[in-house]
């Protein structure tokens, strides 16, 4: 158990510390009376660095095997069909399972899985990769849990999902000339989903998005209210619990989609350079542990899993400031919600796991391809 220990990846887990705890400084200042958001989230970090642990100790190969990668990436598609047809509408839109007072979505869990088997397909097939039938194919597999959770609608989780098809497509040895069909393909995408995927409300964010001032009561509240939150902080920001924008909710979502704004108006602009200082070492030490891996598959799996955080984060950022349109997205280990953070704690799991285990794998010689895997 010892041994154990002292295998894991300490640096990553230190510079995760601070991000928790800035997410509970922010929820004990934005939340309700009673500390609800604050209570809830100090829970589920217990609960996800318990699960962290808990899979960072299992036998190393168990999330490369075809059954286990399988069963969750089509028990995740079931359970986004199951949601449509019985799931609990929030705000306009069916992504939660509601059991009791907690829930569940699904859209974080399909991220994860799909990373899982992007990267046993593409570190089966890592010679021939080049042919077009594997983009098509993984495409088909990203295709699937997005047209579901479109349905929701939820957006923002489509869109992090493109972008970790993309992000390990790319990785994985795609020619440009595939590259450029497969943009193409994605515009034509975008231009018919305007005029019959996105609901009114979602074309009316991106409307506003080019002239917030338009609306400034309506649609542009949030877009207007969170600028004007992230530049009040300054350089040293207003202090712990006295960020007005936030403290009197003007600033909406502030515990979850616009967490970032609330952040830099409390912690400023060294607060933030803080943030992001952290937020890359634990992208450093999650490709630190892939390039170490002996496989192709941890390579892989490291690789997509920095895709998705990335994305996230620069996705919610850019939102927060006025940058991109308003989407429901979180920021990575901040912002409130047990669905999100167990993943990502999950996924952290997986790698620690890589880390703790790869003298192992070195000494049982591994190949490079990892177990077979046949999709055809």
């Amino acid at each position: 158990m010892f041994i154990f220990f002292k295998r894991l990846d300490w640096i990553l887990l230190g510079a995760l510390a601070p991000l928790f705890l800035w997410s509970l400084l922010i929820l004990k200042a934005v939340g309700t009376a009673d500390d609800h958001f604050f209570y809830r989230q100090t829970i589920w970090i217990i609960i996800g660095l318990f699960v962290m642990f808990l899979v960072a100790s299992v036998e190393w190969r168990t999330f490369s095997y075809t059954g286990v990668v399988l069963f969750l990436y089509f028990g995740l598609v079931v359970s986004l069909v199951l949601l449509i047809l019985t799931g609990t509408r929030v705000k306009g839109a069916v992504s939660w399972f509601s059991f009791f007072e907690a829930s569940f979505q699904p859209a974080e869990a399909v991220k994860l899985a799909l990373i899982l088997i992007l990267a046993k397909y593409f570190s089966y097939r890592h010679i021939d990769i080049a042919r077009f039938r594997h983009i098509l194919i993984t495409g088909v597999y990203t295709a699937l849990p997005s047209s579901l959770i479109l349905l929701q609608p939820d957006l923002g989780s489509v869109i992090i999902i493109l972008a970790i098809w993309v992000g390990m497509t790319m990785v994985a040895g795609i020619r440009v000339r595939h590259f450029v069909l497969l943009t193409l393909c994605g515009l034509l995408v975008a231009v018919s989903g305007w005029y019959y995927l996105l609901e009114p409300y979602q074309k009316e964010r991106i409307i506003t998005f080019l002239n917030p001032t338009a609306d400034p009561q309506g649609a542009g509240y949030n877009a207007l209210q969170s600028m004007i939150a992230v530049g009040s902080g300054e350089l040293f920001g207003k202090g712990v619990g006295y960020g007005s924008q936030s403290r009197l909710q003007f600033l909406p979502e502030s515990h979850t989609d616009f967490i970032f704004a609330a952040f830099a108006e409390e912690w400023g602009f060294i607060g933030v350079t803080l943030l992001l200082v952290f937020f890359g070492i634990v992208l450093w030490r999650i490709l630190a542990i892939g390039a170490a891996s002996p496989t192709n598959f941890s390579k892989l799996f490291a690789i997509g899993f920095s895709i998705f955080i990335v994305a996230q984060a620069a996705i919610h950022a850019c939102m927060n400031m006025g940058l991109l349109p308003i989407t429901g997205i979180t920021f990575p280990f901040m912002s409130y919600g047990g669905s999100s953070l167990l993943v990502l704690c999950i996924g952290v799991g997986i790698l620690q796991n890589m880390h703790a285990h790869r003298y192992v794998a070195y000494l049982k010689n591994v190949p490079q391809t990892g177990d077979s895997l046949d999709f055809r």
